[in-house]
């Protein structure tokens, strides 16, 4: 399996920062990524965080498309239970057809009850809509004059069009945190897409229970394994720590007053019990890859080797940081990481 790197865009910012000024940015480090050679780009989505601004993110990988060049485009994730699938199967489509065919859909429950209020489903029926919605994504790049009554929507001879560029729609990655969740994406899924928060340990036993679910179901093995992961690269891996440190915990703190559960919330939990240097050590330890070119050629080396993780949507900014800071670590990884990264692991390809 070969091994691939993208950028996971920060689209958070403070709710007093100039939101155009942080698109511009976003464009920026696109077209920076694109010039160094990453393999893909990647948005996440959430609404109605307090004091923050969020951009949609499939309106944000639209605009998005038009600097990508030849790297993929990938949610991570859509909240699929939140939208109706002829929405999702409509727009996933466009984007799917503006980038030539190289979309990855990831897709999750969700577990904010205010966004399910805020959109009208009921938080109980997520499951349900979760599990309705991928099978109904699949028909509807597949298929024709679809007739379908799920309870909360209707289709009666529905055909979308256009439809996606790859033929039978974009992959489908899920994300899960909880060993029952992880094992329905086997089942279910195409990929799995692991969570920043937990070790390097939790993620090789969360693909291990993948695997086991897809080989029960009589389903071929998957042939990409995902991650998000928080990277942050420096000449000097003080500095790199000075930089993605304090972002970090804010982040974390975050994740934990939103009530993310399973192992990644218990580690959101911990950071935001603690502060200060020696706690983002801790936490950083066996799951983030923070450092100078060596430390993350290093870390990258070991997600693909002993993790198993064949794609990377790298995280390097966070809410509160500065975008300069995000473009300096993707040019630097472009040009003293990506290089030797890929000469490092040619070998294990044949």
């Amino acid at each position: 399996m070969t091994f691939k790197t993208g950028i996971y865009l920060n689209s958070q910012h403070p709710d007093t920062d100039d939101a155009g000024m942080h698109l511009r940015h976003l464009v920026t480090q696109v077209k920076a990524a694109e010039e160094h050679g990453f393999d893909s780009i990647w948005a996440g989505e959430h609404h109605l965080t307090p004091g923050f601004h969020f951009f949609p993110q499939l309106t944000l990988l639209s605009h998005l498309a038009a600097f990508s060049g030849d790297m993929a485009l990938g949610t991570n994730l859509v909240l699929l239970p939140l939208h109706r699938p002829v929405d999702i199967a409509e727009q996933v489509a466009m984007i799917d057809l503006a980038c030539g065919g190289r979309f990855i859909l990831t897709v999750g429950q969700g577990y904010r009850v205010e966004e399910f209020n805020a959109f009208g489903a009921p938080y109980e029926d997520r499951l349900a809509r979760f599990v309705d919605g991928i099978a109904m994504l699949r028909r509807l790049w597949t298929e024709t004059e679809i007739t379908h009554d799920a309870g909360w929507y209707r289709l009666d001879r529905a055909t979308v069009r256009p439809g996606p560029a790859r033929p039978g729609g974009p992959p489908i990655w899920i994300g899960g945190t909880t060993d029952r969740a992880i094992r329905r994406a086997g089942r279910i899924g195409d990929a799995f897409m692991a969570a920043p928060n937990v070790t390097d340990a939790e993620i090789r036993h969360q693909l291990d229970l993948f695997d086991g679910a897809r080989s029960e179901a009589g389903l071929a093995r998957a042939t990409e394994a995902g991650r998000m992961l928080e990277v942050y690269c420096h000449a000097d891996a003080a500095e790199a720590h000075r930089r993605a440190g304090p972002h970090l915990l804010t982040k974390y703190a975050a994740y934990a007053s939103w009530g993310l559960t399973g192992s990644a919330g218990e580690a959101a939990s911990a950071a935001s019990q603690a502060g200060g240097e020696d706690a983002f050590v801790e936490l950083a330890r066996n799951r983030f890859v923070i450092g100078s070119p060596d430390d993350v050629i290093a870390g990258l080396v070991r997600q693909h080797r002993e993790v198993g993780i064949t794609h990377l949507a790298m995280r390097v900014a966070w809410p509160g940081s500065d975008p300069a800071h995000a473009l300096e670590c993707i040019e630097l990884m472009g040009r003293e990481v990506l290089p030797v990264l890929r000469k490092e692991l040619e070998n294990d390809h044949g």
